[in-house]
Order: structure tokens, then C-alpha cells, then sequence
């Protein structure tokens, strides 16, 4: 049989190394300033196994550093490397996300950001380095880059970790709906295809190199998250395409801040395997995450963070 090959894919590649929810989960446990095991395990409700062997991956993928912190008995603690400190503004996109899509919970912690650049709370915003304008997706247009190529849709296996993150303690959850998301790859291919513009079964098929059940059943799971929606565009006889909600079409800057993390750590030589200009002057993109306040650029060394527990949590430790 001819093996199946499929567009290379930035967003891919970075999602073979953080597109679990139980990454996902390890990450934020990290910015919000775990560093020992029992810190993860606590702030994540993973098993030990199963959190042991996420590390070990992170580790091996050069995202976190074991560092000895004591020798007798010794002991280890687990840093972002510089690799990781660059997964800064996928973070801030999900949790961006998070805030404006996530079904409200009163059982969930809030985090205020401070820049220290101005010195006030603001909200992460995704911002086009040349004109200064906040990125919609509705703005991009794209096109195949120097590094566009061709790779096998056998991917590796690994079970999925999607399910709500329940184990862990409420009070700890700050991103829920957006690790599930975020921690489904094959979701991740869809939603790849439909900001590109595929929008039939089939087209999104080719595209992904998906089997037709596991493509039939994110397309049912992302229309039950509210990401995407059923169109009829024919009749006669009845035929229906995938397209984008205002839910999902606000996704599209946690997939930008991917592709460029995954461009600048996994692409080839020759280049991006993709290219995005900013339609309104037609000029190539280079984002970045900005201060909502002052405009400024936002660094992980910039920014204070304060987690507000759940009233109801708050009050059952006092």
C-alpha cells in the first residue's frame, strides 16, 4: 500500500511535543511557579505515573531543565529552559481564550497580570508588529513558504488526554476548556484545515491524514465545544461543510503563537512551511504578545501574576 503523506505542518510538529492536556497542565502549574514534583502534582491532580512521564518527555524535548537543588539526599527540581520561557505566548493566547470562551465557573481560580513596563493589569493581545493592529483572523491571508514539504500521516501513538482536568482541586484550575483543546492534536489538524480554508469532509481528510471515525468524531466533539458549525451549501442532493464559530475563529492566536514557536525550533533549512501576511496593508506577519495597556511587548521577566482563588476555596483554608 502507498504510504499517505501530508502537508508539513509547524502547528504539527509543535503539538507532537505540547498537545496533551496533562502537558498542557504541567505548564501552567510551571509559570504560575511550581518547580518540585509534589508542587506539579498537587497544582495538577496527575497521577504519579502519568506526571513522571510527562516530565521525563518535556525533559527529553529540552522544554524543562532537572536540576539538582540537593545532594543529600538528592533532589531535583524541574526549570523551563529557554525553549520553554518561549512557550510564554502560546500560554498567555490559551489562557487569553480561556477568559473570553470557557464556560463560566464559579469553582475556578482567575490570575491577574501586571506589565511592569506601565504598572497596570492588562490583558494579553495578540498584535501585528507592523502596523500595531490587534491579529484577527479575519485579517491573515497565507501561503505555501520555502519549507513546504511533504511528511507521513503515521503519526506516533500516544493516548489522548482531553478529559476535563477534574482530579486536580478547583481552586487550582485556571485553564480547562482550552487544555482539552489544546491537548487534542487531531483537533488541532482540523482546526488547521479550517483556518486555511478547508471546509468539506473530504478536503479536511486529505489534509489531515486522519481516519474517517477519528475525523467524524472531532468534528462531532469540536461542534459540541462550540468551535465549529454545520453549513448546508447544497440541497439537491444535501451536502454540508465544516465552518468556524466566533468561539473558534478567536482560537486562531494560541495556533499563530504555536506556528511560530514550532518555526523557530523545528523548521527546516530552507525555511517556514508557511507564510502569513496581515491583509489590511499586505504586509508579511510577525506577532507578538502585547500589553493591552501601554503596547508594549510582553516578556515572561515583565510580567507579575496574582492567583485569585474561588471565594468558596478562599474561605475553606482561612
Amino acid at each position: 500500500m502507498e504510504e499517505k503523506l501530508i502537508r508539513t505542518c509547524s502547528i504539527w510538529r509543535a503539538l507532537e511535543v505540547v498537545g496533551d492536556t496533562s502537558t498542557i497542565l504541567i505548564l501552567e502549574a510551571s509559570w504560575l511557579g511550581a518547580r518540585r514534583f509534589d508542587q506539579f502534582r498537587a497544582r495538577t491532580g496527575l497521577r504519579q505515573s502519568l506526571l513522571s512521564d510527562r516530565l521525563k518527555k518535556l525533559v527529553a524535548a529540552d522544554v524543562m531543565a532537572k536540576v539538582q537543588y540537593s545532594s543529600a539526599p538528592p533532589r531535583f527540581e524541574y526549570r523551563l529552559t529557554r525553549k520553554g520561557l518561549d512557550l510564554y505566548w502560546p500560554s498567555l493566547m490559551m489562557l487569553r481564550w480561556e477568559r473570553r470562551w470557557a464556560a463560566a465557573a464559579g469553582d475556578k481560580c482567575e490570575v491577574e497580570l501586571t506589565h511592569h513596563k506601565c504598572g497596570k493589569r492588562f490583558d494579553p493581545t495578540p498584535t501585528c508588529t507592523a502596523c500595531g493592529d490587534e491579529i484577527s483572523a479575519k485579517d491573515m491571508s497565507w501561503s505555501p513558504g520555502p519549507g513546504v514539504g511533504w511528511m507521513s500521516a503515521q503519526y506516533s501513538r500516544r493516548r489522548q488526554h482531553r478529559d476535563s482536568p477534574g482530579d486536580r482541586p478547583p481552586s487550582s484550575t485556571l485553564m480547562d476548556e482550552v487544555a482539552q483543546i489544546m491537548g487534542d492534536r487531531w483537533a488541532g489538524l482540523v482546526l488547521r484545515a479550517l483556518f486555511t480554508g478547508l471546509r468539506k469532509f473530504d478536503e479536511i481528510l486529505n489534509d489531515s491524514g486522519m481516519a474517517t471515525n477519528i475525523l467524524s468524531e472531532r468534528l462531532q466533539w469540536l461542534i459540541g465545544m462550540g468551535m465549529i458549525r454545520t453549513h448546508e451549501y447544497s440541497a439537491v442532493p444535501k451536502r454540508f461543510e465544516y465552518r468556524l464559530t466566533r468561539k473558534g475563529i478567536d482560537y486562531y492566536p494560541v495556533l499563530l503563537m504555536l506556528m511560530q514557536w514550532g518555526d523557530k525550533y523545528y523548521v527546516a533549512p530552507e525555511g517556514p512551511p508557511l507564510l502569513l501576511r496581515h491583509k489590511r496593508d499586505a504586509h508579511d506577519l510577525v506577532a507578538i504578545v502585547a500589553c493591552s495597556e501601554c503596547g508594549g511587548e510582553v516578556r515572561p521577566q515583565d510580567v507579575d501574576f496574582n492567583v485569585i482563588e474561588p471565594v468558596h476555596a478562599a474561605a475553606a483554608s482561612a
